[in-house]
């Protein structure tokens, strides 16, 4: 099995290269990535348990999808292709931002990623893939900022940072 490739960039987003996922993450090289944010008609945000076989961040709760375009992929279809492969649904989903960040994620890993970050909004039902995905949950903007609050160790560094940066509150309907 080929190892799956990441898209390197600068910190302009512009490719220069691309590298294996696990060495990129060992190495903490700068890379394109993406973070979908799932909200229902009740305002509850669809947040994922990470799979406990991952080899990093696993078991950690993170937003409702999230993942890496393939080189020559255009990110929005990255993002709807993982919807559909971690979720089991689609949906229209808006950019509605970017940022860099990097995290130590253990065991030496380092997530040092662009972000590109989607909305989208749906009320069916989930069909979580157990190879990505350990739960999922629809939670309260209210009750996530308590829980990230009292369990911060619970949470993916980067759902964390994305929660700081970007009130969720903006990005709901």
């Amino acid at each position: 099995m080929i190892e799956e490739q990441l898209i390197l960039v600068n910190e302009q987003d512009t490719p220069i290269g691309s590298m294996p996922k696990l060495l990129a993450h060992q190495q903490g090289c700068l890379h394109r990535a993406f973070s979908i944010f799932i909200f229902n008609r009740k305002n509850e945000l669809l947040i994922q348990q990470r799979a406990f076989h991952k080899y990093h961040s696993a078991g950690q709760w993170a937003n409702s999808c999230c993942s890496h375009p393939r080189p020559q992929e255009d990110t929005h279809d990255a993002a709807l292709r993982r919807l559909a492969e971690e979720l089991g649904f689609s949906t229209s989903l808006t950019h509605v931002g970017e940022f860099i960040y990097k995290a130590d994620v253990n065991g030496g890993l380092i997530e040092h990623e662009y972000d590109h970050l989607f909305v989208g909004y749906y009320d069916d039902q989930v069909i979580p893939n157990p190879e990505e995905v350990g739960a999922t949950r629809w939670v309260s903007l209210e009750t996530l900022a308590q829980e990230i609050s009292a369990y911060p160790e619970k949470f993916t560094p980067w759902f964390k940072k994305i929660w700081e940066k970007y009130p969720l509150l903006h990005f709901s309907s």
